[in-house]
C-alpha cells in the first residue's frame, strides 16, 4: 500500500509544479510538500469559492462539489455555515452515539459468524458500518440507503465513460435530499436535517438550496472516507503481523494506532477539489499567479520526511507527530472527523477482540482493488478466523 511512485518523485524533486489533469481546462499546479499543503490550505489568498463557474482542472470527468456546497465556501460565508453543523459532531455529540455504533458492529459481525468463514468483510462490515451511522443521525429512511450508496459511488468515479451516469447520479441525490429537507423544514424532528432546517446564526438559516447540498454532502462525506479506510486499516493490519500483534496485546493504544494507520495509507488516488489564487502567491521561490489553480496532494504530505521521521514505516509510538492530513487540513478539515474517528475505532477494536485469529481468506497479492473511483480500497476483503 504504497502511494504512487510519481507523486513521491514529485514531492522531492518538483514539490511546487505545473501539471494536466485528465478533465478541466488548461493546467495547474500541484503541491506535495507538507508544509507546503499547510500553507495552501489555509491562506485566505487561495479560495475554493472562486472555483465557482469554472471548468477547473480535476482527475474526475464531471465536478463532485456543488455551487452552493460547504467545501466551495470561503471564510467568513464558510464560518456561518460551519456553526450550524459543528455541534452535531463534537466529541460530546459522537460519544453519546458509540454505544449505538457499538451495538451495530456486534449485529453486522454475527451477521458474519452466522455467514460462516470465509467472508467478505467489505461486505459484512465496511460497506454498511459507516453508511448506517450517518443515516441514523439524518434519519433517513433504511430502505433508501443501498441507492444513496450506489449514487455516492458512481458520483466518485474518475472514468470518462461514467460521466453521464456521475451527472445522473448527483441530480438524483440531489432531488432526494431537496425532498427529504423540504419535508424536514415543515416537520421537523430530532435529526441532524432538521436542526440544519431550524438551526440559526444571528438570525439567519441555512437557504434551501444550502440545506439541500448541505445534507447531500454530509451523507456522501460522512460515510465514504471511513468505508473505505475501514478496510483499508484491517488489510494494513492483516498483513503486518508484528503491529497486529501489538495492537491484539495493548488494545489501548488502539487510538493512536487509528492515528497512524490513518497518516500511513494512502486513502484516495489522486486529487481532491483545488483552490484558487486570488493574488500572486510565492511558495519557496514560485511564483503563483493571480487566477492559478492549485491542487494539493495529502497523500505526499502524509508521507512528508520533513515531517514525519521514517514516513514509510508504521509506527504506533511517534513523539507528537504532525497532525495527518487524512481528514485535510485548515477550514475545510472534515466536520466528521471525531465520528469517522469514533466509528474506525469502536469497529477495529470490536473487531481484533471478537476474532483473535481474524486472517485473510486469501493471498494478499490476490486481494483485488478498486482502479476506477477516487477512493483506494480492496474491492472485496476475503477473511477467516
Amino acid at each position: 500500500m504504497e502511494p504512487d511512485p510519481f507523486l513521491t518523485r514529485m514531492r522531492t524533486e518538483a514539490p511546487i509544479a505545473r501539471v494536466h489533469m485528465p478533465y478541466g481546462e488548461g493546467n495547474c499546479w500541484l503541491v506535495t510538500r507538507y508544509s507546503d499543503v499547510q500553507l495552501v490550505t489555509s491562506d485566505r489568498r487561495f479560495s475554493r469559492a472562486a472555483l465557482i463557474g469554472r471548468d477547473f482542472p480535476r482527475i474526475t470527468p464531471a465536478p463532485i462539489a456543488q455551487d452552493e456546497a460547504i467545501n466551495l465556501m470561503d471564510p467568513p460565508t464558510l464560518n456561518r455555515v460551519r456553526g450550524l453543523v459543528v455541534k452535531a459532531f463534537s466529541n460530546k455529540a459522537v460519544e453519546k452515539l458509540r454505544p449505538w455504533v457499538r451495538r451495530s458492529v456486534d449485529e453486522l459481525l454475527d451477521g458474519m459468524v452466522e455467514h460462516g468463514a470465509p467472508a467478505d468483510l467489505a461486505d459484512h462490515l465496511a460497506d454498511k458500518l459507516p453508511l448506517r451511522t450517518i443515516t441514523e443521525m439524518l434519519a433517513v429512511p433504511s430502505q433508501d440507503r443501498r441507492q444513496l450508496r450506489r449514487w455516492a459511488m458512481t458520483m466518485m468515479s474518475m472514468s470518462a465513460a461514467d460521466r453521464d451516469d456521475a451527472v445522473g447520479a448527483k441530480a438524483g441525490l440531489r432531488s432526494y435530499f431537496a425532498e427529504l429537507s423540504a419535508e424536514r423544514r415543515r416537520n421537523p424532528g430530532d435529526d441532524l436535517i432538521s436542526a440544519l432546517a431550524t438551526a440559526e446564526i444571528d438570525g439567519e438559516r441555512l437557504t434551501d438550496d444550502e440545506l439541500t447540498v448541505m445534507s447531500m454532502l454530509l451523507v456522501i462525506t460522512g460515510h465514504d472516507t471511513t468505508t473505505y479506510n475501514l478496510s483499508n486499516i484491517v488489510y494494513t493490519l492483516l498483513t503486518h503481523p508484528d503491529e497486529l500483534r501489538r495492537l491484539r496485546a495493548e488494545p489501548e493504544i488502539l487510538p493512536r494506532a487509528i492515528e497512524e494507520l490513518l497518516r500511513f495509507i494512502p486513502f484516495r488516488q489522486g486529487v481532491g477539489i483545488p483552490r484558487v489564487a486570488l493574488e500572486d502567491v510565492e511558495i519557496d521561490g514560485v511564483t503563483i499567479r493571480a487566477g492559478d489553480t492549485v491542487h494539493v496532494s495529502y497523500l505526499t504530505a502524509n508521507r512528508d520526511d520533513s515531517a514525519y521521521s521514517e514516513p514509510n514505516e508504521i509506527d504506533f509510538d511517534r513523539e507528537r507527530p504532525a497532525p495527518h492530513m487524512t481528514f485535510g487540513y485548515g477550514a475545510h478539515h472534515c466536520l466528521g472527523a471525531h465520528l469517522a474517528r469514533m466509528t474506525l475505532q469502536t469497529a477495529i477494536g470490536t473487531l481484533l477482540s471478537r476474532f483473535p485469529d481474524l486472517r485473510l481468506a486469501v493471498p494478499a497479492e490476490e486481494v483485488q482493488w478498486n482502479t476506477v473511483s477516487i477512493w483506494r480500497y480492496p474491492l472485496a476483503l476475503p477473511v477467516s478466523w
